[in-house]
């Protein structure tokens, strides 16, 4: 299963940096679009809607997914700092920063079919954005970000297999520990910090240190968040369309807490710069 998941991750990473630097933005769009839709298929199989609900729910993504995707396609070509959809990542910001540990510290699961809707598009239509306009500003930052979760993910485990006592949410996720997020913490001030230092002077205002380390806390309620959901569900994965990794959403669960915060942030500092 080890062998099969680093085939697999090293495969999706690859895949990823091709599409990040050379399709257009029209396939770049595409694709987020694709990823959207099923992520929205796999989030309709944990909330458990009947499959004509499902269907409907994914044509009202793909309808609505794609109308934003290419109103932000348009508001970037003449300004990637675009503020047009800064309310949908105000509207996530909100939900991970406030919401999402509520429901964490209930441990309670969303039973109405329209809030789990109105959850699902929380998660992935802000990302979605996300990730088409940060990639508009610089594909580079948006590899960064992402690679901020990616680090933090990686740190955490094996910190937490080497020193891990403590759990970190027993009731949702037994293997995560107290220890792994103290290692994902250094880990990410170190590459926070010398990302500053190869930047100079781009880095300048973005305040980088304490934001990555605000994405880190961020990615791991994402994840727990949709821990919470499989548990709730009763399914060990979102899906099964990654060999070794389950689904999308266990992909990216991370990135649907972390991305739209960074977009946030960096409007807001690019605006007072």
């Amino acid at each position: 299963m080890l062998k099969t998941r680093i085939l697999t991750a090293a495969i999706m990473l690859l895949l990823f940096l091709a599409a990040l630097f050379y399709l257009s933005a029209v396939f770049w769009t595409i694709l987020l679009l694709a990823l959207t839709v099923a992520g929205a298929w796999e989030w309709s199989k944990l909330a458990k809607f009947s499959l004509t609900y499902s269907i409907t729910y994914l044509l009202l993504t793909a309808i609505v997914g794609g109308e934003l995707l290419f109103t932000l396609s348009d508001a970037v070509l003449s300004d990637p700092y675009t503020p047009l959809f800064l309310w949908f990542y105000v509207a996530s910001s909100v939900f991970w920063v406030l919401g999402a540990p509520c429901l964490l510290k209930s441990n309670r699961s969303i039973r109405n079919p329209i809030l789990l809707s109105l959850t699902g598009w929380i998660l992935l239509l802000p990302t979605c954005l996300a990730l088409f306009q940060l990639r508009a500003i610089d594909p580079l930052l948006l590899l960064g970000f992402m690679a901020t979760v990616w680090i933090s993910d990686t740190a955490a485990y094996f910190t937490g297999r080497a020193w891990g006592k403590r759990k970190l949410a027993p009731g949702i996720s037994p293997g995560k520990t107290w220890e792994g997020v103290a290692g994902a913490l250094v880990a990410v001030t170190f590459y926070a910090v010398a990302w500053s230092y190869i930047a100079g002077e781009k880095a300048h205002g973005l305040l980088l240190v304490p934001l990555l380390l605000v994405l880190v806390l961020m990615g791991i309620i994402g994840d727990l968040f949709e821990s919470l959901m499989k548990r709730h569900a009763g399914v060990k994965d979102s899906g099964n369309i990654l060999p070794g990794h389950g689904g999308i959403l266990d992909r990216i669960d991370a990135l649907t807490s972390t991305l739209p915060i960074a977009a946030l942030a960096l409007l807001f500092l690019q605006s007072e710069l």
